[in-house]
């Protein structure tokens, strides 16, 4: 608006430059002979030049008047904001003074806070995440593994709140593992995913880390960290980390995705008292490929057992694909997971998981389907009170 203002005061002084040029020149015409008519033309045209400056002043004092108004209603407006942003500021400033007296006492005796999310892991260091707050918060993310470093855990979560992600493990001639994921709140929250192993260059690759257990009343497992990937002529990959716990209201974690150059997926999560358990991880591909992790179990009231992961697949013609993970058992209410596929391979078998147990109320799971002739798995057994058992997976 300021600018504005000023742009519209350049425009008046231009236009009172040109009346005031325009006044000499229409103003005062000579008359173009000494006959009546002549004179009076002169004098219409004088009458005219006169009314155009009247009109012109009146125009000019309206535009100065505009100009003023336009100024003021800046000022005005510069100072509702200066108004405005003066109570949130302070707002802010007292809402972190009353938040750092409040974390002081618990920071000061257990070495985290009480509100407020930990401190992340710095990358390439290995360093573990911070705790979450006592009553609310996240824990940190675990650093980045250097050279020759497993990678950090990540932080646990306080009374609500997740936990943090596990850091990367880094490379070395036998990968280093991935950092552990954090465990979930107390009362809620998810654990953290477990960080992926590091690269083998010239052996195996690092193991994933297991997924963080979720502690307390409702919360997912977390899901667990990929292996890393081995040399690609003579090494393998690593192991996929497990899969995360659930709470007692909550799904677990999947198992981890075995490492490239063929390593075992990770196992799925278990599950409490409602929920299912966690799928196992993908087995790795390679010259030798993995089998897939077996699913988790559901051990509590109600819930289904995960599903056994795929065979990894194998690389290259001639060699066999991994079999495929077994199901995990169902809980009382609820049914086996199904077993895992065989892996694919260029003319070689491989088999397929086998299906979960149901236990009291539910169906077993179907077996998983093997290849090239390879034997399918064999379904899991039905409920001892009602349920079917599992198809067999076909061969």
């Amino acid at each position: 608006m300021a600018a504005a203002a000023t742009d519209l005061a350049g425009v008046q002084s231009v236009l009172s430059a040109a009346n005031s040029a325009a006044a000499g020149l229409t103003m005062a015409v000579m008359a173009a002979g000494a006959d009546e008519v002549s004179a009076l033309i002169a004098g219409l045209l004088d009458a005219h030049a006169r009314a155009y400056q009247a009109l012109s002043a009146q125009a000019l004092v309206f535009h100065d008047q505009f100009v003023q108004m336009l100024n003021a209603g800046a000022s005005s407006y510069a100072a509702a904001e200066a108004a405005n942003a003066s109570p949130l500021q302070v707002v802010q400033n007292l809402g972190q003074n009353v938040l750092a007296a409040v974390n002081a006492p618990t920071q000061a005796v257990l070495g985290r806070p009480l509100i407020g999310d930990g401190a992340n892991g710095s990358p390439n260091t290995g360093a573990d995440g911070g705790a979450g707050g006592l009553l609310y918060g996240n824990g940190g993310n675990g650093g980045s593994g250097g050279l020759a470093q497993a990678g950090g855990n990540g932080g646990a979560a306080g009374l609500i709140g997740n936990g943090g992600s596990g850091g990367a493990g880094g490379a070395d001639f036998a990968g280093t593992s991935g950092g552990m994921g954090g465990t979930g709140g107390w009362l809620w929250g998810n654990g953290g995913s477990g960080g992926g192993g590091g690269v083998g260059t010239t052996t195996t690759g690092g193991t994933g880390g297991a997924g963080g257990n979720a502690m307390g009343l409702f919360g997912n497992g977390g899901i667990g960290g990929a292996g890393g990937v081995g040399q690609n002529t003579t090494g393998t990959g690593g192991n996929g980390g497990a899969g995360g716990n659930a709470a007692l209201l909550g799904f677990a974690g999947a198992g981890g995705v075995g490492g490239l150059g063929g390593a075992t997926g990770g196992q799925g999560g278990n599950a409490a008292l409602f929920g299912n358990g966690g799928d196992g991880g993908v087995g790795g591909w390679g010259v030798l490929a993995a089998a897939g992790g077996k699913g988790g179990d559901a051990i509590g009231l109600f819930g289904q057992g995960g599903a056994g992961g795929t065979g990894g697949a194998a690389v290259g013609a001639g060699n066999h694909g991994g079999n495929g993970g077994d199901g995990g058992t169902g809980a009382i209410i609820g049914n086996g997971g199904d077993g895992g596929a065989a892996g694919t391979s260029i003319g070689q078998s491989a088999s397929g998981g086998n299906g979960g147990n149901a236990r009291l109320l539910g169906n077993g799971g179907d077996g998983g389907p093997g290849i090239f002739g390879g034997a399918g798995g064999t379904g899991g057994q039905g409920g001892t009170l009602a349920g079917v058992p599992g198809a067999a997976g076909p061969s």
